[in-house]
């Protein structure tokens, strides 16, 4: 169970990165909870957005590995919101605060359904450069449960927190996957009724992706070919519905693979980021690209090399 909360990656990250809580809504209830780290230069810089059992830390390990390449990194944590439009809303309110024009914005399950919703909701004045979405969805529809979205502000935390752990793996995993689930339970714990409730909520209230008002969007897709709570036809209609995205595929990973397989999902933010290189939306500092190309081969080489690891 302690695995990864004692781990010394973990406790550097948690006594390097100080955590900031910033309020932007009339609302002062709405707290974003957020680690920003790397150089403040940048002015598009990736940000992660966690899934519904998540909190800012659950990204600990590419904050780490990212900013220790030069990139500018955010991994937040959302305030309690009911409705998309809200989240919205509340989002651009913070890229504002942090005069932020243009991200790159990772999510993993509701965080990329919401990332998603946020390119499109900014489309007349784009505020995201581009997505990459792992382990995520872009109709809630699949998870049969729009009946009861209006309903979860009236559950008791532990109701909720038993439906979240429904989409864990179950069977036997590997060590770190196992690692990776205990820590994200640990995680779950720590947040309140009103915020899971908020969570499933926007998870599962009627709403889809509208694809034609984000496609100028550079899309990633990570995906894992084992176990998760995605069905086939859910990860199906997203490669529909981004035809033209990189897609990056997992071996195996579960459903927290930047926790578990966190070097593969890093080399592929690598590979995608690489793309905005020289030019203003760049997440990288200049100077240290050079260092970050090497790093980028030498991950490639030796993730090519080893046969496990082939897809």
């Amino acid at each position: 169970m302690e695995e990864i909360k004692v781990s010394p990656d973990y406790n550097w990250f948690r006594s390097t990165v100080p955590l900031k809580r910033i309020i932007v809504d009339d609302d002062d209830s709405k707290v974003w909870s957020l680690y920003d780290a790397g150089p403040k230069s940048i002015r598009c810089p990736i940000i992660f957005l966690p899934p519904v059992s998540g909190t800012a830390e659950v990204f600990f390990q590419q904050v780490q590995a990212l900013t220790g390449w030069g990139y500018r990194v955010i991994s937040l944590q959302y305030p309690v919101y009911w409705d998309l439009m809200e989240f919205c809303d509340g989002f651009r309110k913070l890229l504002d605060h942090l005069q932020l024009d243009k991200v790159h914005l990772f999510g993993a399950s509701l965080g990329g359904f919401l990332a998603q919703k946020f390119a499109e909701y900014t489309h007349k004045s784009p505020r995201v450069h581009s997505l990459i979405l792992c382990n995520s969805f872009s109709d809630t529809s699949i998870f049969h449960q729009t009946w009861t979205a209006n309903s979860f502000w009236l559950m008791p935390a532990f109701l909720l927190k038993k439906i979240v752990l429904g989409n864990f793996a179950k069977g036997p995993v590997d060590p770190k996957m196992a690692d990776a689930i205990d820590f994200m339970v640990d995680r779950l714990e720590t947040l309140s009724q009103s915020e899971l409730a908020s969570r499933l909520t926007l998870n599962c209230q009627n709403s889809y992706v509208e694809p034609h008002k984000i496609k100028d969007v550079a899309v990633t897709i990570i995906d894992v070919f084992d176990q998760s709570a995605l069905s086939l036809e859910a990860k199906e209609e997203m490669y529909k519905l981004y035809p033209n995205a990189r897609r990056a595929h997992l071996k195996t990973g579960g459903n927290f693979p930047y926790l578990c397989r966190s070097a593969e999902v890093n080399l592929y933010i690598q590979i995608h980021l690489r793309q905005f290189h020289g030019t203003r939306y760049a997440a990288i500092d200049p100077a240290m690209v050079s260092a970050e190309e090497l790093e980028v081969q030498r991950s490639h080489l030796s993730y090519n090399q080893d046969p496990e690891d082939n897809q």
